[in-house]
């Protein structure tokens, strides 16, 4: 029982190592690429607001310059809805193609 214990607490110990560094490599990543500033900037910039601001989300979202009010899943369906069509659209194109140069080969063949 000991053994296992003890091969039990190894494991754990090099999981919480694991997870250890996974954290502080992602820290470093945040830190690296300006994350960590722009969002201490913010909170600094929410918490020195003299008035609170009623919803918090989109004081940071408008802060961060990122649209406010916009339905995502609205946008996304907007967006299958216009490559369907793009997708629609170019096989027409393709197929007047093809159709142009079939009646092309056949006026220089008559020609």
């Amino acid at each position: 029982i000991l053994a296992q214990a003890t091969s039990y607490l190894r494991s754990a110990v090099m999981s919480y190592e694991t997870a250890d560094s996974q954290k502080e490599e992602f820290r470093k990543y945040l830190e690296k690429n300006g994350v960590i500033s722009q969002l201490t900037r913010v909170l600094v910039g929410l918490y020195e607001e003299p008035d609170r601001p009623p919803n918090a989300i989109d004081y940071i979202k408008k802060y961060l310059g990122a649209p406010t009010g916009v339905d995502v899943e609205e946008l996304r369906a907007e967006n299958d809805e216009l490559k369907k069509k793009n997708s629609e659209l170019q096989t027409k194109v393709d197929q007047l193609l093809q159709e142009l140069e079939a009646k092309n080969q056949e006026d220089d063949e008559e020609g």
